[in-house]
């Protein structure tokens, strides 16, 4: 497996211990639906939060949260949908980004609640 592999992976373990602290439940980490996948799904109170993390080592010109894409978007948007669907929740969704940036051995977290598109 690949540096950035790997850090993703630790990433989103950071990303899922960050939201346990604060709270929410984790209901599914990978979710895979057709081409989507979602990092994690967790859930406070009666939000459901479809959450993408994004993990870097090093501050780009381009801010982390903006690498994702309108496809990548729509997916995470199909995937919720699968979701919602399957497990039969009447919930507000909520998609949520969190970033992470790794300086040496400093991580800086950051949590963009309804960072796009609600249904």
């Amino acid at each position: 497996m690949g540096k950035h592999n790997e850090f993703g992976k630790e990433g989103e373990k950071i990303a899922e211990d960050f939201l346990l602290k604060k709270g929410y439940q984790i209901r599914h980490k990978n979710y895979r639906y057709l081409k989507s996948e979602i990092d994690i799904i967790a859930s406070k109170e009666d939000v459901l939060a479809i959450i993408e993390v994004r993990a870097r080592s090093n501050d780009q010109i381009i801010a982390i949260a903006d690498t994702i894409t309108k496809k990548k978007i729509k997916l995470l948007v199909l995937g919720a949908n699968q979701y919602v669907t399957e497990n039969e929740l009447n919930v507000d969704v909520r998609f949520d980004v969190i970033t992470i940036l790794k300086n040496k051995s400093i991580f800086k977290i950051e949590h963009l609640e309804s960072a796009f598109y609600h249904f």
